[in-house]
């Protein structure tokens, strides 16, 4: 009997993917592990096994397929020898003689490594159905469908969930739904003189107003659409709040140059980063009100110090994370990130590598920025943004006139999670590791 195989989630935040092409032709024999596509995500490009063994008859989705919802057909496989016809054979023939299997969706391991984001699209078909065959319903009495995230932004955003359509598997009601209804509510707002009293433009108004000036549109992919979609979300859900101190930072010169003197035979180079990281783990482990993330109203603490360090790649950005970073020594973690970062920009890391942690770290230094904030990337509950190493003049403690070289900090936290006198704690025993860092594990 034909078996319709799904799209897959491949992350516990996939909510649809992109083809990116067939590794085998329609009519091949295949086994139970046998790579049959290549599957982009929003981060990265994986590959799709077979689960059966059979013969892949149909494929229903072509090559470089974009925005196909997790749960959509996109193939069809026959038992080994059962005859068919493959102009004939459609997903929803199958439906009421075999409907698909549900496609497991990848959770993460049960460890302290955390990844609180929407909940996984629902384990079910989305199989188009013949418009004749519906019934109609009334809003009122049809039952609603919606992931627990678009619930909560639909409460917050005061949307009434009977009037969204939903675009997830079997119209489920997904946050991209929620977010699109929240937009041409504020457009519908909108003022007789055009200007929204929410601060939302529709796309047609947008042209209009640029009508007259030379433009070119760039379609964005998956990265930065889920980039927008994510830190809009956090903007407008997550209730911020920023401390701002300097740091000294002549003393990690220091010891940045000493500790590279040590390590340049065996061609390792630590960097000013990984002694922030470092004073950060560090400051974790000291101040545990700071090592912990809301989760559907609840506070979630950890032991262990798991941090997401931003990396920028074309077209968005990985926040990789360096697990356990209590225990780890600067050359270890100079080591690992460097790992990291070269496999974030070429696209290859595995999700459960840059998912989870509760507080990252946004260094724009290298780039000569002085003094920036930070919006917190959820689930994490703060964000620490790092300036560059500026010298400065300043009066030590004997009243004397010197010279520093000083680095601005500034810290975003969620209001919800960490109070301000633990933010202020936090916050103050990072820059207290900065500014001796001869305290850091295994300096």
């Amino acid at each position: 009997m034909p078996n319709t195989l799904l799209m897959p989630a491949l992350s516990p935040t996939m909510e649809s993917g992109k083809l990116g092409r067939w590794l085998v032709p329609e009519g091949t024999r295949v086994q139970s592990g046998d790579l049959l596509a290549e599957i982009e995500t929003d981060k990265a490009t994986m590959e799709f096994e077979a689960i059966d063994d059979g013969i892949l008859a149909k494929l229903l989705v072509a090559d470089g397929a974009e925005d196909i919802k997790v749960n959509t057909p996109i193939a069809i496989l026959v038992a080994d020898g059962e005859e068919y016809d493959p102009a004939e054979l459609t997903a929803a023939d199958l439906v009421e003689a075999n409907p698909p299997s549900p496609t497991p969706v990848q959770h993460e391991p049960a460890t302290d490594k955390a990844s609180c984001t929407e909940d996984p699209p629902a384990i079910a078909a989305s199989v188009p159905q013949d418009p004749a065959m519906k019934t109609p319903s009334s809003a009122a009495s049809r039952r609603i469908f919606a992931s627990p995230l678009a619930r909560r932004l639909a409460a917050q955003q005061h949307i009434d969930l009977a009037s969204v359509q939903g675009s997830g598997p079997h119209g489920r009601i997904v946050k991209a739904d929620i977010l699109e209804a929240a937009s041409r509510a504020r457009t519908t707002e909108s003022g007789p003189t055009g200007s929204p009293v929410s601060g939302g433009l529709s796309f047609s108004a947008i042209k209009a107003i640029y009508a007259k000036r030379s433009n070119t549109l760039l379609e964005i992919d998956g990265m930065r659409r889920t980039v927008a979609a994510r830190l809009s979300e956090s903007k407008q859900t997550v209730p911020h709040f920023y401390l701002r101190r300097t740091a000294s930072l002549d003393a990690l010169l220091a010891s940045r140059t000493a500790l590279n003197e040590r390590l340049a035979a065996d061609g390792i180079k630590v960097s000013i980063n990984d002694f922030i990281i470092g004073a950060v783990a560090m400051a974790l482990k000291e101040i545990p009100a700071a090592n912990a993330i809301w989760a559907e109203g609840r506070i979630m603490q950890f032991t262990a110090s798991d941090i997401a360090v931003a990396v920028a790649v074309e077209g968005g950005l990985y926040t990789p994370v360096l697990f356990d970073a209590e225990t780890k020594s600067i050359r270890e973690i100079s080591v690992e990130m460097k790992d990291l970062a070269t496999r974030a920009r070429a696209r290859s890391l595995k999700p459960d590598e840059y998912l989870g942690g509760c507080c990252a770290i946004s260094n724009l230094g290298m780039y000569g920025i002085e003094d920036f904030d930070a919006v917190i990337n959820p689930p994490h509950s703060s964000i620490l943004a790092v300036g560059a190493g500026m010298r400065q003049p300043v009066i030590d403690a004997s009243g004397s006139l010197g010279i520093a070289t000083r680095a601005a900090l500034n810290l975003s936290v969620d209001h919800r999670v960490i109070d301000g006198a633990a933010a202020a704690q936090f916050l103050n025993a990072i820059v207290s590791h900065i500014e001796a860092p001869i305290l850091l594990r295994g300096h």
